[in-house]
């Protein structure tokens, strides 16, 4: 049955780890009745951590779907949820989750404000233009300091926030929220779960503050309209909430604003006026641009509107392995809808699939329906071969909508089955893991034959060698952690490559001049620019040559690294009318490539992350002293609370163990976090380092 889309909300939860958004998700669930019971983080019973290690470990893994509904102003929403991870490790979760969402809410902890990965998530969320509302959840906790979080928010993320709430009370004292749209007080009854509320005058010590920051949010709010301008000129009291909740979610909608309400999750107070607001200022898939995309066919931009009538397109954005059903395949419908049975195309592999049913989910668990309408998520199966990020659409009418671009891995591993007997059984298993996740990668290395799995750091090649073990009941044996560097050209070098071979018969012939240079975009790791004039080379196969320097890319001269930021220029060229052929331009643009980049004055790249170290006071010089013989660079030093940040970057390579060392410097008082900044040129002397441990490792084996 159609549904009005006004109706419809897709969000996401997303924060910093420890910020409490799998908490609110589960509040979320049991204040709409969806849950009859509250599941708990710290028990291991969050519904929406459903996977083992997620529970063991109390962390969000993978991020989670679930539909639910919510009543505001006596109209019964529907609220598709994805509760993503913190950790910086699933930050693909993350991205392709904002793919695909209209809305989200971003949860901020009162105590620790805005932390590095809240700033990771939120120009994920910048990039995607993906309207948030500000939760700062935590106002219970010992340092929560609401205001301090508006102002992080403003200063460290660049965003505009607009309080819409305000907090009785923090700490111990937190009893409930001021409503300034509203201009009312709300306090949740602790008895009952927070089920109920009640409403309550503005508290006597509290009237000046709510009228300071009600007048700043109803002069950001009009000064942008004129005719609620001139309203609020004449007479202040005549601008009426629907006036306010008007233009503030128009003005969240065109990303001017970022609306903040405040609540204590864990403690039941506030989550039902995070629904209300959700609704109030997020998007409905209505609000959203119609999504444009290229047509295959034709090369030229195509637009889908969210209307049941257009065409059926959809975006793959997640793939996940499930025991019972097999492989499964998350999808945002963008227009059309789609009947269990339907055979659509698969755009990026050209290819037709039938998907046998739908899912609409509930966390790990699938409730089959038959159909699935534009603006909404569900599930499918019966895919042969689907990546995230492809495209499905009507079979006649084809698009393709923008995928999403993964961080790549910065760190790897060798493995090897404990018996022979599960040599084919780890194939299988690394194939759905590949297949799932797009920042894990596996390669055979060539020099020593061993099987090297890569990902976004420890704790994420820890999670997967586990589910290897409970999932596919493979025991690997493991080397220790190796950080994946990457390799770069210094100078410019022109290099003249004839590839020629006579076998009897029909030889194989080709001839190229290339220039190979840095690259102008360090954003591209490779760019090639044809350059041929007058048919030095037929244009049938610069396609080839330009295969064959992509493949050269992945194995750098000096030690065999992937090689990044690289501009080649296709300059010049010969060929024999009988014996060049596709492949042997290919073959000698590789040869080509590989000779120039040994010219080319090549260095190795290492992998340096941004680190944040929370700390007592007391063990600041020490914790500074150790960073620096890590070849750290401190930036600033700043207080929070009782504690002190230290903020800065080191290289990924210096960084194995750390944790247990900032154990042990501290007392167990200080915590880190890190994550991936950018590539940048190891020194020479660790560099030769690099190089001769794995001239080492090659001659070994």
């Amino acid at each position: 049955m159609s549904v009005d889309l006004k109706y419809t909300r897709n969000i996401g939860i997303m924060a910093h780890i420890d910020a409490g958004k799998t908490t609110v998700s589960e509040r979320i669930l049991y204040y709409t009745g969806i849950n009859h019971r509250m599941g708990e983080v710290h028990d291991g019973a969050a519904t929406m951590d459903w996977m083992v290690q997620e529970q063991e470990r109390g962390i969000t893994i993978t991020s989670a779907a679930t539909t639910t509904f919510w009543k505001y102003n006596n109209e019964l929403y529907k609220i598709n949820l994805i509760d993503t991870p913190g950790h910086v490790d699933f930050t693909v979760e993350v991205e392709r989750s904002l793919r695909v969402l209209d809305g989200a809410v971003a949860v901020f902890c009162a105590v620790g404000g805005v932390e590095p990965q809240s700033e990771t998530v939120w120009r994920q969320a910048d990039k995607y233009k993906v309207p948030r509302v500000a939760f700062i959840n935590k106002m219970d906790r010992t340092g929560a300091d609401f205001f301090n979080v508006v102002e992080q928010i403003r200063e460290r993320l660049g965003a505009n926030p607009i309080p819409v709430q305000l907090p009785i009370g923090s700490e111990d004292n937190f009893l409930g929220i001021v409503d300034l749209i509203g201009n009312k007080a709300y306090i949740w009854n602790k008895e009952d779960l927070g089920n109920t509320w009640s409403e309550a005058p503005v508290p006597e010590n509290m009237i000046e503050e709510v009228k300071e920051w009600r007048h700043k949010l109803l002069e950001g709010a009009v000064e942008e309209d004129e005719s609620l301008f001139e309203k609020y000129l004449h007479d202040s009291d005549s601008v009426s909430e629907e006036d306010i909740i008007a233009i503030v979610r128009r003005f969240t909608l065109e990303m001017k604003i970022v609306p903040v309400v405040c609540g204590s999750a864990l403690k039941n107070t506030g989550v039902q006026k995070v629904l209300d607001a959700v609704i109030r200022f997020l998007p409905n898939p209505l609000d959203v641009e119609s999504v444009k995309g290229i047509n295959p066919w034709t090369e030229k931009e195509e637009e889908r509107k969210p209307d049941v009538n257009e065409k059926f397109s959809a975006l793959a954005f997640k793939i996940a392995t499930d025991p019972y059903v097999g492989r499964l395949c998350f999808f945002r419908v963008y227009s059309g809808a789609l009947q269990a049975g339907d055979t659509v195309l698969n755009t990026k592999t050209g290819k037709k699939e039938r998907i046998n049913r739908i899912f609409q989910m509930h966390s790990n668990k699938q409730q089959p329906v038959d159909r699935i309408e534009a603006g909404d998520i569900g599930a499918g199966v019966g895919f042969k071969q689907i990546r995230t990020g492809d495209t499905l659409c009507d079979l006649s009418h084809p698009i393709i909508l923008e995928s999403m671009k993964f961080p790549e891995p910065v760190i790897s591993i060798a493995i090897e089955p404990k018996t022979q007997a599960d040599v084919d059984k780890l194939i299988v298993s690394l194939g759905k893991l590949v297949e799932e996740d797009p920042t894990f990668i596996v390669r055979t290395d060539e020099e020593t034959g061993q099987t090297i799995m890569s990902g976004m750091g420890e704790l994420h090649l820890d999670i997967l060698l586990d589910r290897m073990r409970r999932e596919f009941g493979i025991e690997c044996n493991v080397g220790n952690p190796q950080v994946t560097y990457k390799e770069t050209i210094t100078r410019t070098v022109e290099h003249k490559e004839v590839y020629k071979k006579q076998t009897g018969g029909r030889g194989s012939y080709a001839g190229l001049e290339i220039i190979v240079s840095p690259g102008d975009d360090e954003t591209k790791n490779f760019e090639f620019v044809n350059e041929i004039k007058g048919g030095a080379i037929p244009k049938e196969y610069i396609p080839a040559i330009e295969k064959g320097l992509k493949i050269a890319t992945k194995t750098g001269a000096l030690a065999g690294y992937p090689v990044e930021n690289v501009k080649v220029r296709l300059v010049d060229g010969s060929f024999h009318a009988v014996d060049s052929d596709a492949m042997s331009f290919e073959i000698a643009s590789q040869i080509a490539l590989k000779d120039a980049f040994r010219k080319a004055a090549p260095i190795l790249l290492e992998p340096i992350m941004k680190l944040e170290v929370v700390t007592p006071e007391q063990y600041t010089g020490d914790i500074t002293g150790d960073l620096n013989r890590r070849r750290g660079q401190i930036e600033h030093v700043s207080s929070r609370s009782n504690f002190f940040v230290i903020s800065g970057k080191v290289p990924l390579s210096e960084m194995f163990g750390y944790v247990t060392r900032l154990r042990s410097l501290s007392s167990g008082r200080a915590s880190s976090t890190m994550e991936f900044f950018k590539f940048e040129p190891v020194p020479l002397n660790i560099a030769e380092e690099v190089l001769a441990k794995l001239k080492g490792q090659v001659q070994k084996s």
